[in-house]
């Protein structure tokens, strides 16, 4: 038994690899630097489900495919959804997927993979106050879903940032929220169960619901020169400092750099950006004194944080911003899961007590 399912090998998959002791991560045959920054979600998508969805529209016409999917959404559940505005942004697009029928055909993938960008879009202006903009099915995902954020059309650096973000997150190995959607696949639920699954994990702090408290601590911290000794004080109360450590990385997580890049790439506040990095200097250095027996690097959160404010999602909505990139993993293994064929049903150790013997 491992507590956590510790080093436990519970699939073989070829969509990818994580290695914490080098910091690579491979999707399909190809290393993250090879991807981000170089491919688009619609890219991303029809490599990770190549050969899982045979009806899946070619890589040519799946733009198109998702803008229609993402249309019909908007009418089918946006616009008729009475979800309460009430609700956070991720327990709103789990409240709209949930609407979605479920099924493993073409047609519900395409659904799925068009439906947080949809879905957080719409949440986010609906909490404001401000009616949904509906999509552009002429445009790319990346750019649409900025597009109905903000109500107006992103530039081309604004749609590659996020492009790149979503790539990067598209997948990482046996993650909780991955397992998650391929315990429910294997039962033959559907793949909106599957997906719903993997939001439910991803909304966890200690898997995707942790970069929006990067922000805070951003905006607590203020200036570079208050970094080490509001770190320490935090370190003292027995905080722990978000976007640092991870549970499979032993050197500097090789997502977090790709993410560094775009927000360079995008030309954002310099200022943030230098404050970010005095923060994570300051981090690091703390963490290495005060836990010299741990490595804890600098994880994807951090830098994930910067690059989704830049780009106008507000904090509570970064987990959703997440999902829309890891759906895309999701669909995968459960499509791998289902071929599969197999029920995921581990045992346990009963540890409880006994019932009295008749005397």
């Amino acid at each position: 038994m491992s507590d956590g399912l510790e080093d436990v090998v519970a699939a073989h998959t070829v969509l990818s690899e994580v290695d914490g002791a080098a910091g690579r991560l491979v999707m399909r045959g190809h290393s993250l630097d090879e991807l981000a920054g170089h491919t688009s979600f619609e890219e991303m998508a029809a490599l990770m489900l190549d050969g899982f969805v045979p009806d899946l529209p070619a890589m040519k016409e799946l733009p198109a495919a998702l803008g229609a999917a993402r249309q019909d959404l908007f009418e089918t559940v946006v616009q008729k959804a009475a979800v309460p505005v009430t609700l956070g942004p991720v327990e709103m697009i789990r409240a709209m997927t949930a609407l979605i029928p479920d099924g493993e055909d073409a047609g519900t993938v395409l659904r799925l993979l068009a439906a947080p960008a949809v879905f957080t879009a719409a949440s986010l202006r609906l909490r404001q106050g401000l009616a949904p903009v509906a999509p552009d099915p002429a445009l790319s995902q990346a750019a649409d879903t900025l597009r109905m954020l903000t109500g107006k059309a992103p530039t081309k650096q604004q749609a590659a940032a996020l492009d790149t973000y979503l790539v990067t997150v598209a997948d990482h190995g046996l993650n909780a929220s991955t397992f998650a959607s391929r315990v429910v696949a294997s039962t033959r639920a559907g793949l909106v169960s599957a997906v719903l699954a993997g939001i439910g994990a991803l909304k966890g702090p200690l898997h995707g619901g942790a970069p929006g408290p990067v922000i805070e601590m951003l905006d607590a911290i203020g200036t570079p020169a208050n970094a080490r000794t509001w770190l320490e004080s935090a370190l003292d109360r027995g905080d722990r400092l978000m976007g640092f450590g991870h549970r499979i990385y032993r050197v500097r997580d090789p997502r977090a750099d790709a993410l560094k890049g775009a927000i360079r790439r995008l030309g954002a506040d310099s200022g943030r950006l230098a404050l970010a990095e005095a923060v994570e200097q300051a981090a690091l250095a703390i963490l290495r004194e005060r836990k010299p027996n741990r490595t804890l690097e600098t994880n994807v959160e951090f830098y994930t944080a910067l690059l989704l404010e830049a780009l106008g999602f507000t904090p509570d909505s970064f987990t959703c911003v997440f999902a829309l990139g890891r759906t895309t993993g999701w669909l995968a293994h459960a499509k791998e899961q289902i071929a599969g064929g197999r029920l995921i049903r581990p045992q346990s150790v009963y540890v409880g007590p006994q019932p009295r013997q008749a005397a």
